[in-house]
């Protein structure tokens, strides 16, 4: 994960069909089956709410719209050893993965804005914790 010169913070992800990854954990597919996309500049973006993937991603990955939500299918999002299942919402075909701030709380990793990089909350030492109230 960077920090580039227009003032972004990027990270490498993985995205994995859900469905494909419980498939394989059942041996119904092989792990190398399961559809995939991994990116080395999704846009970490805290003021935006959700995982957004563009549409030529969606389609590639094979996730089916829920019409009932307006989001698509859930993914397995992995960033920097850690990994959620979170619901998509399609981005425009020209724009980039987003990792919005529902994800960042799911991993517990925060926007360090003095160096502009991606790290583990230090509220819980770095570690990911998942807060239960």
């Amino acid at each position: 994960m960077e920090f580039n010169t227009m003032g972004r913070v990027i990270t490498e992800a993985t995205i994995e069909n859900i469905h494909d990854v419980w498939d394989a954990e059942r041996k119904l597919i092989l792990p190398d089956q399961i559809r995939k996309l991994d990116v080395t500049d999704a846009l970490v973006e805290p003021r935006e709410h959700f995982l957004s993937i563009p549409t030529r991603y969606i389609g590639l990955l094979g996730l089916n719209w829920v019409a009932e939500t307006g989001m698509y299918e859930p993914v397995r999002l992995t960033i920097m050893g850690r990994s959620c299942t979170m619901d998509v919402m399609e981005e425009s075909n020209t724009g980039s993965v987003v990792i919005g701030n529902i994800p960042l709380t799911h991993l517990d990793f925060v926007v360090d804005l003095r160096d502009r990089k991606l790290i583990g909350n230090p509220a819980h030492g770095g570690e990911h914790v998942y807060e239960m109230y």
